[in-house]
């Protein structure tokens, strides 16, 4: 929904850091792997409670996934590429609420229908796209900038972003204010 409104802002900043990073010789691959990386630990961060950390790791796996298809636009896009984006990407969405029943397993149910439904709009998202390509190959039409068509929907990348920014915020949040009521505890007791 916000995604194409989003954009404008992010692709310039984007653009840059993609000449620069071809450059210096950086492949929009190796991006792709260190930002499913930095997600990985971002989800590892969580199922331990270490939510701000994991905050900044999630944060950092979102750029990186905007950066390595802007690398990929400087130089050739390749199919491998955009497959491990892909691929990538949902494991990384699917990752963090897993990671919060790890945490806490009274988050299971919760994080299983956050997964089934990044199951289900992720598989209707990719076979539109299947048929959506075959469709456009047929009428020759191309699918814009992106490695294959898909249309705007109303929960989209940003949103997604969104949502686990929000729900780690929330757990930092409430951690502080834990800490900070067994603090007054302590100091008033010490009193």
């Amino acid at each position: 929904m916000f995604d194409k409104t989003l954009s404008p802002f992010a692709k310039p900043l984007l653009s840059k850091m993609a000449i620069y990073a071809v450059k210096i010789g950086v492949s929009a691959d190796a991006v792709s792997i260190l930002g499913f990386i930095t997600g990985i630990v971002a989800a590892f961060l969580v199922g331990y409670g270490h939510f701000l950390l994991a905050l900044l790791f999630f944060c950092l796996n979102r750029i990186l996934d905007g950066l390595d298809g802007a690398i990929a636009r400087v130089k050739t896009p390749t199919h491998r590429g955009a497959f491990l984006d892909i691929v990538f990407d949902f494991i990384i969405y699917s990752s963090i609420p897993f990671a919060f029943a790890v945490f806490n397993d009274k988050n299971s149910f919760v994080a299983c229908f956050i997964i089934f439904s990044f199951v289900g709009t992720g598989t209707s998202f990719l076979a539109y796209g299947i048929l959506q390509e075959k469709i456009s190959k047929k009428n020759k039409k191309p699918t814009g900038e992106k490695s294959f068509y898909y249309l705007s929907g109303l929960i989209e990348g940003s949103e997604t972003i969104f949502f686990i920014v929000l729900i780690l915020s929330v757990s930092i949040s409430i951690f502080l204010y834990w800490n900070c009521l067994w603090l007054l505890v302590l100091v008033h007791h010490n009193i």
